[in-house]
Formats: structure tokens, sequence, C-alpha cells
């Protein structure tokens, strides 16, 4: 699967990083990973800090899917707001997986400041907006619910995000519980602080996978086998070819990145999006840059979305010019991206019956990073023994 378009902003930017062998003889291992992006690369870190033998593979270089496409915000709200996600997974259920998602946010903080190399992650606001008037009770809602369940959040009503913000918008959910994170070089770090005891195979694609009584047997395009005692796949929106059942719906989604100027900035630099399906989001980067992305589209095909970059492109530019007539913003960088969305927002962590020792980290949506995380502590947790009270939340027969 072709899974962005060639030119995503951080890729240029950064280059190659590292670049990891391919596998040239059978080898055995506990833990084997499918998949070296941001998700594998969480997991492989918190495999090796328990101490559990592990060897990560990817079919591309390391963090080249989409996890290079990624613009890097970092929210705890999910794709379904809390009030809807109550009426699919009930109360308790709803509740957790945004205080789950919440705590990943400082909990990769937490991680990033553990590692030795750059991750770019910093500690942002972030502010929802009401798109449409029609939106501010639901909006008061989320506001209420967020309060009684302990998530601290501000209510801006049309005056204080004119005097904030400069533009006109009914109602707005402001927060200061988020980050961003250059996804792709988060990756590296994460792979570079674990490479003496974790090895890591580019160009090593999985062709075959066999169960065994004990074992999972791999076999790869090059003919060598990989028998270990449990398998993890955690490659993105490639995932569905090891799976049995449909969990997902693939869509296309597209972003742009501003020529750097210092004085690109708005209140507190936050991360900025809104109410509206699909919604726009924006963000500032450390190179005094700004980040749009949006308009999805509800359809993967690579031709289809090649060829509507560039009005996409557009589309996104004048949005941005709505809402910020008085900031320049000339494209610099344009990509689209593959990403998928579930029955109910959450991600899908866990085993499979018809899978035998095998677990899935599959975190799609806006949220792919943060839901890696809990993916990451969640199967920790399981291959080392230790009971998670929180994983049938994410368990593939909710």
């Amino acid at each position: 699967m072709n899974l962005r378009t060639h030119y995503p902003y951080s890729l240029l930017r950064k280059g190659i990083i590292n670049s990891y062998p391919s596998l040239q003889k059978n080898m055995r291992c506990d833990v084997a990973i499918i998949g070296a992006g941001i998700t594998g690369a969480l997991i492989a870190w918190h495999l090796n800090r328990a101490g559990i033998d592990t060897a990560v593979f990817d079919k591309r270089h390391a963090g080249m899917g989409s996890t290079a496409a990624s613009t890097g915000m970092l929210q705890y709200e999910i794709d379904t707001p809390l009030h809807k996600l109550i009426g699919k997974v009930g109360y308790k259920n709803a509740v957790k997986s945004y205080l789950l998602c919440r705590q990943s946010v400082f909990d990769l903080e937490a991680i990033c400041k553990k590692l030795k190399t750059e991750t770019t992650f910093r500690k942002r606001n972030s502010f929802q907006y009401a798109s449409y008037k029609k939106d501010v009770p639901g909006l008061k809602k989320e506001y209420e619910l967020r309060k009684e369940i302990g998530i601290p959040v501000n209510w801006m009503d049309e005056k204080h995000i004119q005097s904030e913000f400069g533009f006109n918008k009914s109602a707005g959910l402001y927060s200061e519980d988020a980050g961003e994170a250059d996804a792709y070089t988060l990756t590296h770090a994460l792979l570079n602080d674990i490479k003496k005891r974790t090895p890591v195979f580019d160009h090593t694609e999985i062709v075959a996978i066999r169960h065994h009584k004990r074992t999972v047997e791999l076999l790869t395009a090059g003919n060598k086998r990989i028998t270990a005692r449990k398998l993890i796949i955690a490659c993105g929106y490639e995932s569905q070819r090891y799976l049995s059942q449909k969990v997902e719906n693939f869509l296309s989604t597209y972003a742009i990145v501003s020529e750097p100027d210092p004085n690109k900035k708005w209140y507190k630099e936050c991360l900025i999006w809104e109410t509206a399906t699909p919604y726009l989001y924006m963000r500032t980067t450390l190179d005094n840059r700004i980040i749009v992305g949006g308009m999805d589209d509800e359809f993967s095909d690579t031709s289809k979305r090649e060829k509507a970059l560039p009005s996409k492109s557009k589309l996104l530019e004048r949005s941005f010019h709505k809402l910020f007539p008085s900031i320049p913003f000339t494209t610099d960088f344009q990509w689209a991206g593959t990403f998928a969305s579930t029955k109910d927002g959450l991600p899908y962590i866990g085993s499979v019956p018809r899978h035998p020792d095998t677990y899935f980290a599959l975190g799609f949506g806006g949220n792919g990073i943060t839901f890696s995380v809990i993916a990451a502590q969640i199967i920790r947790d399981t291959l080392s023994g230790t009971k998670n009270n929180d994983s049938g939340i994410f368990s593939f027969n909710r």
C-alpha cells in the first residue's frame, strides 16, 4: 500500500536519520515486531526497558511509512467527542479512554526526557472552536463532561476568542494538556536508544506468518525465517493484511507547510482545530513554519489522492487565510497520506483468537501517537505477566 505522497515535510527536513541492515540469516527472538514506525518504535522501547528480547522488522526504512507523513499533533481528544463516545462504549470506558489519552501526552513527555537524541517534543496548549453556531451546544456538553471528570479545560466565548485569536467564532474549548512532536524524528530517537539490545531490520518484508504450538514463524521476502515466541503487528494502516476481520475504513488526508517566518504566530502558539467533520487543524513548528491539515476524502486510492493534492492545498491555504487574514501564508511543502477511522474512534489493541500468540497495535484517526503510547503500555504489561485493567476498552471484541 502507498501510504503517502512523496514529499512529507518531516522526511525532506530530516532526510534519512538512520538506516538498518536487512535480515541476512534466520534468527530467533522472544518477540518479533512487524513495523518500525512510531507505533513499533514505542512498543520496542517499552519492551526493551522491561528486559524482553525483541527484534523489529520493516519492509521500508524505519519511519518511512505513515510516520513520515504525521503532522505531530498530540491531543487527548479522540476524533469521537466524549459525549458521543459515551453513547457508543458507555460512560466508564469513554471517560477512561479520554483520561488515558491525556495521560499519554504526559507519558510521552517523560519518555522524551529520557532519550539522548532530538525528539522535537514540546508541551502545548490546544484550542478547539465551534465551526458553526449549531456546534455550540455539543461543545458545551464537552466542556461540562471534561470538567466533571477532572480534565482542566476553559470555556471561551465569542468576545474572548476575538480578543485572543483575532477571528470570529461563537465558542471554543481551551486546554493546556496537549503537545507536539515530529513522529519521524521521535521514531529514530526511540530506536537509537534501544539499538544495543533490540536489533532493527530495514527492507525485511514479512510475506508469510505460520502459527505453531508455542511459536510463530515469519517468512521474509528474502526467504529468511524468524522464529518468535510472540508476534506484535504494528505496521499501521497496512496491518489489515495480517488480520482476518475488517476493523477500519481508509481515508485520505492532506497537509501543507508554510515558508518560515518568525512572526507567524498566534495566541500562545497553541494547537488549533475545529468541531466540523472532517476538521481543519494547524500548529506552528520549531523552525517558524505553520502546518495546516485536513480536507479529508473518503477514499485511499493513490492516483485520486495525488490528483487531488494541488486543489486540496489551495483549499487549506484559503481556510487558513479565512481565520488569519493578517498572517501571510505561502505553501512551501504539500503532501497527502492514508489514515483510517474505526466505528467508535478508539484503537484496537490486543489479540484475536484466530491469530494465536499475536498482538495487534492499531491506533487510527487523529490520535495515532497517543494511542501508540497506550498500546505499548498494554502490550508490555501483557507480555510481562502484569494485569492491565484498561486493556478491555480497546479489545477486538468490545
